[in-house]
């Protein structure tokens, strides 16, 4: 049994392999168990490895870093892939409002910390750790190690301890706060996923139908190219009903008074639109198909890569192929396919036409599954180098005598979001199907936590036993008190739907765990969508924060 032995105590690639896959597998195994109808997912994770690295179960120190920072960057990216194509619209909407009261979070955090270095007489090495802990960031712990070192030229042990000792809780602790915020406001998730819906119906993005007679003398006479041109707006002309048939509608068709059109469009446009063509009528869907033309619509997703940033005008499919493209869906939301909109990979493009022109767009278009599932890795790994190329750029600021970095996580992050938003602009296929993203989220976010765990468990109970449970306590106030605080303020007076606060929350706090959670509970994108919009400022607040605290208390 002296193999056994040395695979579990040896240092070596397979004794590393086999301690990450036994902390992850049984983590997993436990993550599925609820506990008063509460399961902590892949936290569990972060426990066993801690349980493991008590006994002696522990990987060699450079082989546990760049494992940990892999498994964090591979989960960063695959968020940003993900709500690339929502971040900016986002952002525009509500993201202001969402990175203030983030900032508030970190703000409340500092305050918290700074009040109990004064009142305790604990270094500040080690409220830094413990603050870092807290709010589960690493490159916090990071920067305030570097700071410390440039000053003192020595190491601070305390600060990785500080780290150590706060981390489980902190993570415990966000997951918590998010459960009584839902608790103190009796939140039904039911109610508040159809109060989503209804205000996505009122999304500038996204698109409805109206039926619409045209009363307009101006319209009179005019083909459809000209009245969409005139209208100023992003809308589609399906179909025009006109003495009793139905006709699918093309740039040259001519509209007369009477006429009944079928038209898409934002919400936000069809005031304009039925202002200057006339007024809004009721219709049914069965109206609108011609017995003697039989019309069918269908949903062609974007295969070929060779039309990634085309836009749809320059597929011109009316003209090509005799069909009218009505919507275009994307990230879950659903587009108005107007002219100069740019398609990508992974988009489903509504069509409307005969059964032989929807053929012939769908050939054009691809709508091919294998084409579809074929992982392209080439954008994903080049996002990765150039993110962490960018998390490596020191930014210098006046009166703060050491740079300041965006790390592994905020550079891969920041170029993520780029590439799922702009990335069909370069010509880059980022396309990733729901399966193959969750998967290297799901592989990252376990690698990262199992890396943790194994870290933190050398001298943790040891430190807990000799006093340091006093900063499991300290942890707990920097966690809780500036997440329940800013939790209330944004549900009170924002009156921010409770997903988008999950996000909100786990972003202050840097805190993929929590993030993991709340998208579990949630069952969307919308934790995932205010994650990310707050996560590149919060991450720079927090690494900036930590290193002053270090600069000027020291």
């Amino acid at each position: 049994m002296e193999w056994f032995h040395d695979l579990l105590f040896k240092e070596g690639v397979a004794h590393a392999i086999a301690i990450l896959g036994l902390t992850i597998a049984v983590g997993k195994v436990l993550g599925r168990v609820k506990i008063a109808g509460i399961s902590f997912g892949v936290t569990w994770i972060l426990f066993i490895g801690l349980l493991l690295s008590h006994f002696g179960l522990r990987i060699e120190t450079s082989t546990l870093k760049f494992m940990q920072e892999f498994g964090l960057i591979l989960f960063i990216f695959s968020i940003g892939l993900q709500v690339g194509p929502g971040f900016f619209s986002s952002f525009k909407k509500g993201g202001v409002t969402l990175n203030m009261l983030a900032s508030l979070v970190v703000l409340l955090g500092v305050a918290i910390t700074v009040i109990l270095y004064f009142t305790t007489g604990l270094p500040i090495t080690t409220m830094v750790g413990i603050l870092s802990g807290a709010v589960t960031n690493t490159p916090g712990m990071g920067a305030a190690q570097q700071a410390y070192s440039d000053m003192t030229g020595a190491s601070a042990p305390d600060i990785a301890m500080g780290y150590a000792v706060a981390y489980p809780l902190g993570v415990v602790g966000i997951i918590l706060s998010i459960i009584l915020v839902r608790a103190i406001f009796r939140i039904s998730l039911s109610e508040e996923r159809e109060d989503q819906r209804n205000k996505n119906r009122d999304k500038e993005s996204e698109a409805v139908s109206v039926a619409l007679v045209v009363k307009n003398p101006g319209v009179f006479g005019k083909d459809i190219r000209s009245v969409e041109s005139y209208v100023g707006k992003n809308f589609v002309i399906s179909r025009v009903f006109h003495e009793d048939h139905v006709t699918m509608a093309n740039s040259k068709t001519v509209l007369e008074e009477g006429d009944r059109l079928l038209v898409v469009a934002s919400p936000k446009d069809i005031d304009a639109i039925r202002a200057f063509i006339g007024e809004e009528v009721q219709m049914r869907r069965d109206d609108w198909n011609d017995s003697n033309v039989k019309l069918v619509a269908k949903k062609i997703i974007v295969t070929k890569s060779s039309l990634n940033g085309k836009t749809l005008a320059h597929l011109n499919l009316r003209a090509s192929c005799g069909v009218t493209v009505t919507r275009v869906e994307r990230a879950g939301l659903e587009l108005v396919a107007h002219p100069s909109l740019s398609l990508q990979v992974g988009d489903r493009v509504l069509v409307v036409g005969t059964a032989t022109s929807v053929e012939n767009a769908t050939k054009l278009i691809g709508n091919s599954m294998t084409q579809l599932r074929e992982p392209h890795l080439s954008p994903i790994f080049f996002g990765i180098f150039f993110g962490i190329l960018l998390g490596s750029i020191p930014f210098h600021f006046p009166g703060i005598p050491q740079p300041v970095k965006l790390g592994l996580a905020g550079g891969p992050l920041i170029i993520a979001i780029l590439l799922g938003r702009f990335g069909h602009h370069l010509k880059m296929v980022t396309y990733t199907t729901v399966s193959a993203n969750l998967m290297l989220r799901e592989m990252g976010i376990s690698i990262f936590l199992a890396c943790v765990g194994i870290g933190a468990g050398d001298g943790f109970v040891d430190t807990i036993a000799n006093g340091g449970y006093l900063w499991i306590g300290y942890g707990v106030l920097i966690t809780v008190l500036p997440l329940l605080i800013v939790g209330f303020i944004g549900r009170v007076f924002f009156k921010i739907n409770y997903f988008t606060l999950m996000g909100l929350m786990s972003g202050s706090m840097t805190d993929p765990p929590a993030l993991a959670y709340s998208n579990s509970i949630a069952g969307n994108d919308l934790p995932a969508v205010s994650y990310a919009t707050v996560y590149p400022l919060t991450m720079f607040l927090r690494v900036v924060s930590a290193q002053l605290l270090v600069l000027f208390l020291m």
